[in-house]
């Protein structure tokens, strides 16, 4: 999601600084989606005996062997379902890593992207991990539209950093290179995310009768659905999700990004306010894996290693 520095929003944001050219490229899984009450296949427990990080976790966490993920898992290649269904990709594999330093799975459960944090405040989840971008407005529980308080706000361990980009249909830029370029024509995106976010700030500054039309769609699959069909002249998404569409969709043949990558900025994992214990311990296992070379393999694998981050911070969001 990004044309010259943009991010999956506060409403529901999302993803790496100055991504520049993420290699595209590589051994990239078939996209898929699930169902919103599938389970990743890492579930059951851990034995924590081992784990050099297992003392740093909350008692009960540690005793289930298990940390319950909210995840949107319908955003190749950050996370998805593979060809045969399991959940892969950026995310999944991270927290693989991580569990081995904590002894314990992580165990994605399949929401729409702009309920996860709702499901973070109802126990419904530990944590949310979804290319969740970092930013005050959900730190302190802002509606990014209203402005109003909607909640406590999260807390976020960041360990990416992604910006915003725009896609057309291959060959059929539209004239678009800029989000300026955006104003009389439709554009669709995923609900409550950075790029729809970006799009209705947009939209106020085109000169009357030709603003912005913006459809959003509870996915980015969706989005792209309707774009690849003929109903849109453009779509926004976080830059490694964007880059993903283009390489894979139609055999390469379906769409191309267009102009730079927008709003770098952080992604986050989101921990409740006051689980305090649990956020320093996915940061120390962020740290640990940064430190062992697992976080460089995870990112090198997917094409994404220009979005690296050399520790994990908590709230650096903006």
């Amino acid at each position: 999601m990004t044309a010259s520095t943009t991010r999956r929003t506060t409403a529901a944001q999302s993803r790496l600084a100055a991504v520049g050219a993420i290699a595209v490229a590589g051994a990239l899984l078939l996209t898929g989606c699930g169902d919103q009450t599938d389970k990743g296949s890492d579930s059951g427990t851990a034995d924590t005996s081992s784990a050099p990080l297992a003392d740093r976790l909350p008692a009960d966490i540690r005793e289930a062997g298990v940390i319950k993920v909210g995840s949107d898992i319908a955003y190749a290649p950050v996370e998805f379902k593979d060809a045969s269904g399991k959940t892969a990709g950026i995310d999944p594999d991270l927290a693989d890593a991580m569990g081995k330093q904590l002894g314990v799975k992580f165990e994605f459960e399949n929401g729409t992207f702009d309920t996860l944090l709702g499901g973070l405040r109802s126990d419904r989840y530990d944590i949310a991990m979804s290319a969740m971008t970092d930013t005050k407005a959900r730190q302190e529980g802002i509606d990014s539209d209203t402005g109003k308080k909607v909640g406590e706000g999260v807390d976020f361990v960041d360990y990416f950093t992604a910006g915003v980009s725009i896609y057309t249909k291959k060959g059929d830029d539209q004239g678009i290179k800029t989000w300026a370029d955006l104003c009389g024509k439709k554009l669709v995106v995923q609900r409550g995310t950075v790029s729809h976010d970006l799009a209705k700030a947009e939209a106020e500054k085109c000169p009357a009768g030709r603003t912005i039309t913006i459809e959003a769609f509870d996915n980015d699959q969706q989005a792209q659905t309707r774009l690849r069909a003929g109903g849109a002249d453009a779509g926004s998404s976080d830059f490694p999700v964007a880059a993903y569409a283009v390489k894979t969709s139609g055999g390469g043949k379906d769409f191309q990004l267009v102009g730079e990558q927008v709003d770098a900025a952080p992604y986050g994992i989101a921990v409740a306010k006051g689980d305090t214990q649990l956020r320093d311990a996915l940061k120390a296992a962020l740290d640990a894996v940064i430190e062992n070379g697992e976080y460089q393999k995870v990112l090198e694998k997917w094409g994404v290693a220009e979005g690296a981050v050399e520790e994990a911070t908590i709230n650096g969001g903006k």
